[in-house]
């Protein structure tokens, strides 16, 4: 959407932009995310970025190194279509604001090491990463984790171990079967809008 800072600063005062979602990922690899006023993004901010307190953050850092930095990646600005607010969404690098380098547990970092490893072979020169889209349908999820026991349970209407089971109004035995609901046509359970995976 944006190739230099330059472009978004115009494009937040033209579009009214109220927000800045600041979006960066554990190590994990859960996306986090945080807001500020756009009003307070201004020039420096493209290379001073924001400070924030990577202790809190699941495989980051102890709380004596834990101030971290975020410098924006440009490249990866779009509108978010479902705030209220006109809010620009924007994916950051992190960085040790104490030498200025890139933080070695950003999966982005690895990533991209990854990738210039890989034109370094001559294999190939792109690569792409993405997350998986899978999903599942539960009716009834619990858990419990205590001194004495733990246990999970997992349950759905479309699970293959339902067949047998009485239902209100009846079961017709039309179950999802154990890695049946990946390529199907549908209908191939009672939801034919999407597909579910059995566990």
């Amino acid at each position: 959407m944006f190739s230099d800072s330059s472009e978004v600063l115009k494009f937040i005062k033209e579009t009214d932009v109220k927000f800045l979602d600041i979006r960066f990922t554990d190590l994990p690899g859960v996306q986090q995310h945080f807001n500020i006023p756009a009003s307070t993004v201004d020039e420096d901010f493209f290379t001073t970025g924001q400070l924030f307190d990577g202790s809190s953050i699941r495989g980051f850092a102890s709380i004596h190194e834990s101030d971290m930095q975020l410098i924006p990646d440009v490249s990866t600005a779009y509108v978010d279509p479902f705030r209220a607010e006109r809010t620009l969404i924007m994916v950051f690098d992190i960085y040790n604001p104490r030498n200025g380098e890139i933080y070695a547990k950003d999966p982005r970092q690895v990533a991209k090491k990854a990738e210039k490893y890989l034109a370094s072979t001559g294999i190939a020169d792109t690569a792409y990463f993405a997350p998986e889209a899978e999903f599942y349908i539960f009716d009834d999820v619990r858990y419990e984790v205590n001194q004495h026991s733990s246990f999970y349970s997992v349950d759905s209407s479309e699970g293959a171990w339902n067949s047998g089971r009485a239902e209100e109004g009846g079961n017709l035995a039309n179950k999802t079967p154990y890695k049946g609901g990946y390529f199907p046509v549908s209908p191939s359970t009672s939801t034919p809008t999407c597909a579910t995976t059995s566990a």
